[in-house]
């Protein structure tokens, strides 16, 4: 792919890191001298020192050929003008970090694929490890729903059920499903004649969010922070 990666700071340094080590043709537009001078030095990429917000700038970093173009500034009037120009120039796909939650439904406007606010979703995961340190992993989706990963513990009211046992005896509501099931270094398609064991590391999907009670069903009373 041919990527242009507006910004080297953190975020984009990242993007950086994963585009350069696969194999994609990678521009970088970075407005800070300094920035831009580490990042010539750090990657095996072109780096281009100016003003995204340039329709010429863009152009110069290829975008006539871009596949996609990822919007790493912590300035959303930033991004959101580079992704008007980016579209006027037909680039395909475009990426972007939005720092304010209320400019999302505009980014999505311009056909964007959005990365909320990266700084609130570290907040989150640092709250979610002290609320909940036995989830291992976990996402947000629309509305109150969240997807989570746990590992079942021996004494969980789930463990050495089926699913459909765990429904019959209304363990699991009707709005949560385990979509999938790791068993040592097996995957397993959840079925509701799938028995949940000890050790499993489960996915679950509730459409009214990570409750404490729903949480205790997969790990135990005594392993759900107060």
């Amino acid at each position: 792919m041919y990527i242009i990666v507006v910004g080297a700071g953190q975020i984009g340094s990242q993007v950086l890191d994963l585009a350069t080590a696969s194999d994609n043709e990678v521009v970088v537009v970075e407005q800070d001298p300094e920035v831009a001078e580490e990042a010539s030095r750090e990657y095996d990429c072109l780096v281009i020192e100016g003003d995204a917000t340039d329709r010429e700038i863009l152009e110069d970093a290829g975008a006539e050929q871009a596949d996609a173009i990822i919007c790493t500034t912590d300035e959303d009037a930033t991004n959101l003008m580079v992704l008007f120009i980016a579209k006027e120039l037909e680039i395909s796909s475009l990426v972007t970090v939005v720092q304010d939650p209320q400019h999302l439904n505009i980014f999505r406007r311009v056909g964007a694929t959005i990365l909320e606010n990266p700084q609130r979703l570290i907040a989150q995961y640092l709250y979610q490890a002290i609320q909940r340190p036995s989830v291992e992993d976990f996402m947000e989706l629309g509305g109150d729903a969240e997807i989570f990963e746990v590992t079942v513990t021996e004494n969980a009211a789930i463990a050495g059920k089926t699913l459909s046992e765990a429904g019959s005896e209304s363990l699991l509501g009707e709005d949560v499903l385990v979509v999938a099931l790791q068993r040592g270094e097996e995957i397993v398609t959840p079925r509701g004649s799938t028995r949940i064991e000890a050790g499993d590391t489960v996915t679950v999907f509730a459409r009214e969010g990570m409750t404490d009670d729903l949480v205790e069903l997969f790990v135990g009373e005594q392993e759900v922070a107060e």
